[in-house]
């Protein structure tokens, strides 16, 4: 269970998967105040996230791995979606400025190798941002929600992946406090529950946020363009034809 795209994209349609979108919106925002100009690359299941940097971005893609299937998104207009593989992705290296990775980290099985492709297509002043379920959280104890499936972090663990991954973790914070429930009462107090929770309680969040840049050594740029082949460029052009032989008949 929710694993595969449609169950996220129905969890989102409901009243509790719209809160929850809300407020966690809200984080990533706090985080990423201005794209303007940059090229935004989303990872996992993170559309929910990033229509607020559709007109404000250079360009927003969404890339979705082939474990969990793809979407159309956005629904109006062309769409910005593709089915990959994770661990190659297909972009050419130093190719976009902002990567949020959001159900993704804590269900894949190639964690290393999903970071590792997230750092070579990063500039050298990119950021990536990681949405992942509170180890400390409520809702990572609930198996009504993703959040409550695959493997849930800590802030702490999250920043020792991300440094054993050639990232630098630059801030943190937490969002979600609400406890995951549907009474329509409870979730319409949502925001009242994220300023308390934040100011008295920052360590219940449902979902933890951390931020981090690329280190750019050279001995890791060394072992990287050794490891990591470049995209292949498919061309669409129709061969051209044979010249035929002989004069007009």
């Amino acid at each position: 269970m929710w694993h595969d795209v449609v169950d996220l994209r129905d969890f989102y349609e409901t009243r509790l998967g719209a809160m929850a979108r809300r407020m966690i919106r809200r984080g990533v925002r706090s985080m990423w105040p201005d794209v303007k100009g940059q090229r935004v690359l989303g990872l996992g299941y993170a559309t929910p996230y990033l229509r607020q940097f559709l007109t404000e971005a250079e360009r927003t893609l969404a890339f979705m791995p082939a474990s969990k299937g793809v979407l159309h998104w956005p629904s109006e207009g062309r769409g910005l979606t593709a089915l990959v593989d994770e661990t190659e992705l297909p972009l050419p290296d130093l190719s976009v400025d902002r990567v949020l990775l959001v159900h993704g980290l804590e269900s894949s099985e190639y964690q290393r190798d999903m970071l590792r492709e997230a750092w070579r297509v990063l500039t050298g002043e990119g950021r990536l941002l990681i949405v992942a379920p509170n180890r400390g959280g409520i809702w990572a104890r609930l198996e009504r929600t993703p959040l409550g499936w695959g493997q849930p972090y800590s802030a702490a663990q999250l920043s020792r992946l991300l440094r054993d991954n050639m990232f630098t973790p630059t801030r943190s914070r937490r969002a979600l406090y609400i406890p995951p429930l549907r009474t329509r009462a409870l979730l319409r107090s949502a925001p009242a529950w994220e300023r308390i929770g934040s100011r008295w309680f920052p360590t219940f969040g449902g979902v933890v946020l951390v931020e981090a840049g690329k280190q750019l050594y050279a001995s890791n740029l060394q072992v990287e363009r050794k490891r990591f082949r470049r995209p292949i460029v498919v061309s669409f052009r129709r061969p051209a034809r044979p010249a035929t032989s002989g004069g007009a008949a």
